[in-house]
This record gives C-alpha cells, sequence and structure tokens, in this order.
C-alpha cells in the first residue's frame, strides 16, 4: 500500500480490506481443464453487503435530493401554470422568452439539486450532518476527485 492511499481515509462504508486482483493470464490460450478437476468459480471483489450504501445513509441522500431539486422543480412547474394563467385571464404578458429563461433556469437548479442532495449528505451512518451540508458537501467532493485521480493514474 502506498503512502497516498493509507492517508487517505476510507468512506465509512467502504469495505476495510481490498481483495487480490487474480493475476492477468499471458498470451497464451487457456488451457483446457480435466474432467477431474474442479471448475474454479470466480467470486466478485467484494460482496452485495459490502459494496451497499447503508439504508440509513441512503434515506439520507434521499430527502436531500427531495428538497434540492424538488422545490426547484415545483418552482419551475408553478411558473409554467402561473405564466398561462397570467396571460389567459389577466392583461399581464410576460414575454415567452423571460418564462423559458425563468424555467430553464429552475430546472437546471433542480438537476444540480441532484448532485448536491447526494453529496451534501454526511456518509457516515452515526452522524446527521447540517441542514444546508456544506461541509459534508466539501468532504464528499474531496474524496470524490480523489478517486478521481487514483483511477486516472492507475488507467494511464
Amino acid at each position: 500500500m502506498s503512502a497516498e492511499e493509507s492517508e487517505r481515509d476510507g468512506l465509512p462504508f467502504e469495505p476495510k480490506t481490498k481483495r487480490q486482483k487474480p493475476p492477468k493470464a499471458v498470451s497464451k490460450p487457456p488451457a483446457q481443464p480435466k474432467t477431474s478437476e474442479k471448475k474454479s468459480i470466480k467470486q466478485p471483489p467484494f460482496s452485495k453487503e459490502e459494496r451497499a450504501i447503508p439504508q440509513v445513509v441512503s434515506q439520507r441522500m434521499i430527502r436531500r435530493v427531495a428538497g434540492f431539486c424538488g422545490v426547484p422543480t415545483a418552482l419551475g412547474i408553478t411558473t409554467l401554470v402561473v405564466s398561462y394563467l397570467l396571460a389567459i385571464y389577466s392583461e399581464i404578458q410576460l414575454p415567452p422568452i423571460a418564462v423559458l429563461l425563468v424555467n430553464m433556469g429552475l430546472f437546471g437548479i433542480g438537476v444540480l439539486g441532484i448532485t448536491y442532495g447526494v453529496l451534501s449528505a454526511s456518509w457516515d451512518e452515526e452522524r446527521a450532518g447540517s441542514l444546508l451540508g456544506l461541509g459534508e458537501f466539501s468532504t464528499n467532493w474531496g474524496r470524490m476527485v480523489e478517486v478521481w485521480r487514483e483511477t486516472r493514474q492507475k488507467n494511464v
């Protein structure tokens, strides 16, 4: 294990040990197993339970996504309805480009709210986190960027 990997804080629900990858096969064609030999079954690197996000953390993420995505999306739909009702039942005529830009902005904020909702949730099962989740967001964003960098270095 390198010094860089030992410094990285693992996710609270990340498996503590990593299984070794099987060595890559040489370019020779695979030998046919004899009928008397038992066929080896490939074991996945981690079990389904080890890879799963805990239920508490998952519910926390869903609540945050519902808030940070649902509110702007509902406002975008409400803006459409209100602009339609204003155009039909009153003499107020809103420019269509203004309605379009407001809706695009609100729906865009809703899309960003999905990402922010997941990253602003505390990934620690015992800690609920803050209301807006700014501290959790910076921690989780840092973890995500670090994993991207590690993956990029391995693939180079």
